[in-house]
């Protein structure tokens, strides 16, 4: 997908998103609670990955941004027998 494609379908679902919070006003409180759990879950699924990113990161290279020599993966060669 070419990325002005990917703008026109970003906008898209942008306009859509901004029509359904103007008509909630006046939606039923089913159409209101159904809406409210959406966004809760996308809202929740996006928390989480920048925290599984964020500690992945830091573990990884901690506060500095330099590798920590503690978390190196060590090679094991085959035993002799």
């Amino acid at each position: 997908m070419s990325s002005e494609g990917f703008l026109k379908e970003v906008q898209a679902i942008a306009e859509k998103f901004l029509l359904k919070l103007q008509k909630l006003p006046k939606a039923e409180p089913v159409e209101i609670v159904s809406f409210t759990v959406v966004l809760l879950f996308i809202v929740t699924v996006l928390v989480l990955t920048i925290i599984a990113c964020s500690c992945c990161c830091y573990s990884c290279c901690g506060c500095d941004g330099r590798p920590d020599p503690r978390h190196r993966k060590s090679q094991v060669g085959p035993a002799a027998l």
